[in-house]
């Protein structure tokens, strides 16, 4: 009897063909997964001082629309483009008695943030000293959303 051809052999073969398979789909998820990381998955967030609105897009397609609250007046939200500078689960405001600032996604080095505000009231309008404020719940989709696809990959468009 060949040893090719014995039930030992066979299933070696098979088993050897599956592992084989498997590698292969592995490698093939892999390389799309580094795929998805590119410029696909580039986060666009777009605040609107006009109609108090942000938009967040990733790899172009719209995923939120939120109310926001700008800096009232003598407390200008600056436009442009800006990229995240740090990430803040909790932050306190020293400048402003220590108020709170949940999830806050800070973009200049000036202290302005995007963050969590309990004044959902006032959502719609503008009434922050500068920061952009969101209703607690989307602040914490918003960071849950940059902390994934990392800052580097987040746009902050002010217009």
């Amino acid at each position: 009897m060949s040893t090719l051809n014995s039930p030992v052999s066979r299933a070696l073969t098979v088993l050897t063909s599956a592992v084989a398979a498997l590698m292969l789909l592995a490698g093939t998820a892999h390389a799309t997964k580094r795929f998805d990381r590119g410029v696909s998955n580039k986060v666009v967030i777009t605040i609107n001082k006009r109609t108090q609105r942000m938009t967040v897009r990733v790899g172009g397609v719209q995923r939120y629309t939120f109310r926001v609250s700008t800096g009232k007046r003598g407390y200008a939200t600056p436009r442009g483009r800006f990229r995240p500078t740090r990430l803040a689960k909790m932050h306190y405001s020293r400048k402003y008695n220590m108020a709170k600032m949940p999830n806050s996604i800070f973009f200049t080095n000036r202290g302005h943030a995007i963050h969590g505000t309990s004044a959902v009231r006032r959502l719609g309008r503008p009434a922050s000293h500068g920061c952009v404020r969101l209703a607690p719940r989307n602040a914490a989709a918003l960071f849950a959303l940059v902390r994934r696809y990392g800052s580097h990959n987040v746009t902050i468009r002010i217009v």
